[in-house]
């Protein structure tokens, strides 16, 4: 049998225990925030390139359909050269933005298996401490 000596410390104990378990969760949960926050701030220092970078490739892009365009000038009527280089241009774009959505439709499945398999996780964790 145990003493009440001894069952005072073991209670102690227990109550230490779960006091630094939930301390060492909440600096786990301030140094992912802290993670993400830095993560974040370094993506957004990193897309100011790549936006000026696209926006020098379009205006590149919108100059070659006119150079195109001004070259099938020079066989046919400009209406119809303009006209046929805009129907290519749409019916590409059409494409693209049809396999964008397809792509776009899956993308959240990877989040809802993670999410489904934390519920699992923090179910059993509550089974197993009650």
């Amino acid at each position: 049998m145990t003493s009440l000596s001894e069952t005072g410390s073991l209670a102690g104990l227990l109550s230490r225990l779960l006091d630094e378990a939930r301390a060492l969760a909440r600096n786990e949960i301030a140094l992912a925030r802290a993670e993400a926050h830095n993560a974040m701030r370094d993506v957004k220092l990193s897309i100011a390139p790549f936006a000026i970078a696209a926006g020098v490739l379009f205006a590149g892009a919108l100059t070659l359909v006119a150079t195109l365009v001004l070259a099938l000038c020079e066989v046919m009527r400009p209406w119809v050269a303009a006209m046929i280089v805009s129907i290519v241009l749409l019916a590409a774009g059409w494409m693209l933005l049809k396999a964008g959505r397809r792509k776009w439709a899956h993308l959240g499945e990877d989040f809802n298996r993670t999410q489904e398999s934390l519920h699992k996780d923090a179910t059993v964790v509550a089974r197993r401490t009650s």
